[in-house]
């Protein structure tokens, strides 16, 4: 593979998220120098499966640190548009290390980052309960309410640990939200003694964000940023309601950075060969049937974070085409190809119509959504193991006019495919 240029490369999740985005930033991290975090907190999931001198597979599962701290040689950066569970933090911290992955002196925080609370997380669940039948499926980590507070200008941030008047801005929190909804139980007081003892161990992760960020990209660092979730998730651009709480396209790169548009020289979108969502909302390319299952058992489709069972449908271009239009990605890693290796057929989505009338772009209203009738190109399988296949070239024909089908319909070349959840199950075509 290319060294990495100077700058700032980015990977994306392309679809609804779980794609496969960690394994890729692994892959990357040996060229980088810093990996960095722009927005979500620990509501993403990133696994990475690393093989050891003797053959042994280790698994990692990073939710809140960046995954690119395999590489020990990579500083994870957690930047200012990430919201931040302290307790989280430093678990997760602690369980890299007990594996024998050292962080701990190669990894810091923007001091604009905000915090994730403690009631925040019962105000998630809570929220969920307000929804009833229309649960959006949130992972109760208090992302979304954390989100709501910064907001509304009343959220607190990594610096205000140090401000004296830190319990007093806390309490004020708290009475708010039990104006909200009522007084559930908490223990304000034993949330504030916690998080004044995390602030002292935290204080030599904590950095000035921008002026991080801009010193490295100065001094020719080069930069990968690890994308949380996907474009689809995205609050302004993915099926509202049933997103994520923050800015998963290119632009949450930007202001979850602090950096300008033109400091990125690669988007990467990565893609799953076919298509999985968590939790609720419309899914125009769902399988129930044999179909749907194959795809969840031999993809092993449940969630990092949660568990949950992904739900499971052949691979949507349209809305690949609306994402790509949205993040201008500039190549695509194409992840669990291997899955599709045992069907006869294999469906594309090609186009969405409403009452026989194609539909151009990508509907805002979920109402219509559910209208769509898909168009479906029936592609012919390859009924062939490709999991140790390390060329493009030595792909079986048919799947490679698959890959070729992708890439002509959306106008981006595929940089990296997937084969396989190990570290080294991957073809890098160039």
């Amino acid at each position: 593979m290319t060294q990495a240029p100077e700058g700032v490369t980015v990977v994306l999740g392309a679809q609804w998220g779980d794609e496969g985005k960690g394994k890729l930033v692994d892959i990357l991290a040996a060229d980088a120098d810093i990996c960095a975090r722009c927005a979500g907190g620990n509501n993403a999931g990133h696994t990475i499966v690393v093989p050891n001198d003797k053959g042994e597979k280790k698994t990692y599962a990073f939710n809140l640190l960046p995954s690119g701290l395999i590489n020990e040689k990579c500083v994870g950066f957690i930047g200012s548009g990430v919201v931040v569970h302290i307790p989280s933090f430093f678990n997760e911290l602690d369980t890299l290390e007990r594996k024998g992955l050292p962080v701990a002196n190669r990894l810091f925080v923007s001091d604009r980052a905000h915090l994730v609370l403690g009631f925040h997380q019962i105000v998630d669940g809570l929220k969920e309960i307000e929804l009833g039948g229309s649960s959006i499926g949130t992972t109760k980590r208090g992302i979304g309410p954390a989100y709501s507070s910064k907001a509304s200008r009343s959220g607190l941030r990594v610096h205000h640990l140090y401000d004296p008047s830190f319990p007093a801005k806390f309490r004020k929190l708290v009475e708010g939200r039990f104006k909200r909804y009522g007084h559930f139980e908490f223990d304000t007081e034993g949330e504030i003694e916690m998080l004044q003892a995390f602030a002292e161990r935290l204080r030599p992760h904590i950095v000035d964000g921008p002026t991080f960020m801009h010193q490295a990209l100065a001094s020719g660092k080069r930069v990968l940023v690890e994308g949380a979730n996907a474009l689809m998730l995205d609050i302004d651009y993915g099926t509202y309601p049933y997103v994520t709480s923050s800015a998963t396209s290119i632009g949450g790169v930007v202001t979850g950075l602090g950096i300008p548009p033109f400091a990125i020289k690669k988007v990467i979108g990565v893609i799953k060969a076919y298509t999985t969502r968590v939790g609720g909302g419309p899914f125009p390319t769902e399988q129930f049937g044999t179909i749907g299952e194959t795809l969840q058992e031999v993809g092993a489709e449940y969630g990092t974070v949660t568990g949950r069972r992904r739900r499971c449908g052949w691979l949507d271009l349209v809305v690949m085409k609306y994402s790509t239009l949205i993040n201008g990605y500039t190549s695509l890693n194409l992840t669990k190809l291997d899955v599709l290796d045992g069907f006869e057929e294999i469906k594309v989505a090609t186009g969405h119509k409403i009452d026989g009338v194609e539909i151009t772009g990508f509907p805002a209203d979920l109402d219509r959504l559910a209208q769509v009738e898909v168009e479906y190109v029936t592609l012919p399988g390859w009924k062939t193991d490709i999991s140790n296949i390390t060329s493009f070239a030595d792909l079986p024909p048919n799947c490679q006019s698959y890959v070729k089908f992708i890439e002509d319909y959306l106008g981006v070349k595929v940089q990296f495919i997937g084969v396989g959840p190990s570290r080294s199950s991957s073809i890098t075509v160039f």
